[in-house]
């Protein structure tokens, strides 16, 4: 029979096995990753012609080549920061963004409050 640690370890490791990002993981990516999801961040969903029309206006210092851009799109989908749906010229690649637990807090402090009221004599 598991315990509260088995049970307790055993949603760490789910969560750890979803992917996606958080916004301090941001500032580990090498710069030309980082760029990338800065705009796929502001858009969430992007055809792959829209971020190659995209990474062409940047600044010069900014832009990156084709063929990294395409090592990039393929590093950041396989460590689970995008989502690609079809391939090639037709590919959309979308944010993986991570599922945020729902916080039982403020029910549970106005509860608990309502229940201090009501023990208190007026």
């Amino acid at each position: 029979m598991p315990g509260v640690f088995d049970r307790l370890q055993k949603q760490i490791d789910d969560k750890q096995s979803e992917g996606g990002i958080t916004a301090l993981d941001l500032a580990d990516l090498p710069p030309a990753l980082r760029r990338i999801m800065r705009l796929m961040l502001r858009e969430l969903q992007l055809s792959y012609p829209e971020i190659t029309n995209t990474v062409a206006s940047f600044p010069e210092a900014e832009r990156i080549a084709p063929k990294d851009l395409d090592d990039a799109l393929d590093t950041l989908t396989r460590q689970a920061w995008l989502i690609r749906l079809g391939e090639g010229q037709k590919a959309i690649y979308k944010v993986n963004l991570r599922r945020k637990s729902g916080s039982n807090l403020a029910g549970g402090v106005w509860n608990t409050l309502d229940a201090k009221l009501k023990d208190k004599p007026e």
